[in-house]
């Protein structure tokens, strides 16, 4: 990975566990998002799992360069540790009226990894416009555990978000992200190549922490979405303060001591 980054700040940390995806808008360079339609056109070669990403990448390569952008590459290295190993890559393409749409759904099987999370990259070539589809996500879906799509049956979450952006956004997810292609109703092909990283590092402390004690941290993890339930919505935050206080090496981190208070076993401390 590039040496030259920029490493993401503790608050677009927090806003990733908090919403389950970071965007990065527009910020691939034209010519690059000119040059992918061509590679993706041509088919990109098979990598086998785990593959560290220089072996995975050939230096040069367009996928290569892709990582290596400053602030793709600071950002995976916030998420995910400097050598991250590639999962699988693949282009998902999208005809024009075509007629279908992916249903909801998270990657693979349920991951109940409660110290570790896998970074999937989504790269948008092209402007992505309404009548284009785009992908579907429903922001803090990710730490509700689910199979694969089990989910597939919800049709619309309130407060869903299909993506439309400009040409060259990066959109970095976390892989429990409930997600699904939508069905494109335009004339053009649409094209999202995506990338999973596996991390081989622990994942503390990886980013900026120079704003890790500003109060826009607990604002980012305490948000809410509209599709929470009032009761089971409130175990979500609690999932981002035990993500959190992993991420930051702090085991007292909390909000409104909601974590602190179902710890408190005196019981315990008292036979010690």
């Amino acid at each position: 990975m590039s040496t030259t980054r920029q490493l993401l700040n503790s608050v677009e940390v927090a806003r990733f566990v908090a919403h389950g995806f970071l965007r990065l808008d527009g910020i691939v360079p034209r010519e690059m998002n000119e040059e992918a339609l061509g590679v993706f056109a041509t088919g990109l070669p098979p990598v086998p799992y785990g593959t560290p990403v220089p072996k995975a990448f050939p230096e040069g390569s367009f996928t290569r360069r892709l990582v290596e952008l400053p602030a793709v590459a600071g950002a995976l290295e916030s998420l995910a540790g400097s050598d991250p190993s590639v999962d699988h890559h693949f282009v998902h393409t999208r005809e024009p009226h075509e007629g279908s749409a992916q249903p909801l759904h998270a990657d693979a099987l349920i991951d109940v990894r409660p110290d570790a999370f896998d970074v999937q990259l989504m790269y948008y070539p092209q402007e992505v416009t309404a009548d284009m589809g785009g992908t579907l996500v429903v922001p803090g879906s990710h730490l509700r555990r689910t199979n694969e799509s089990d989910t597939g049956r919800y049709q619309n979450l309130l407060g869903q978000t299909r993506l439309t952006c400009s040409a060259g956004t990066v959109m970095l997810v976390h892989h429990g992200i409930w997600h699904g292609g939508r069905r494109n109703d335009s004339d053009t092909v649409r094209h999202m190549y995506k990338i999973r990283f596996n991390p081989t590092v622990p994942q503390v402390r990886l980013w900026d922490v120079s704003d890790l004690g500003s109060p826009a941290v607990s604002s980012e993890l305490g948000r809410t979405f509209p599709w929470y339930e009032p009761a089971t919505g409130r175990l979500e935050i609690h999932n981002r303060i035990q993500l959190w206080r992993i991420l930051t090496g702090d085991p007292s981190f909390d909000i409104d001591h909601w974590a602190t208070r179902i710890a408190n076993r005196p019981a315990l401390r008292s036979q010690a």
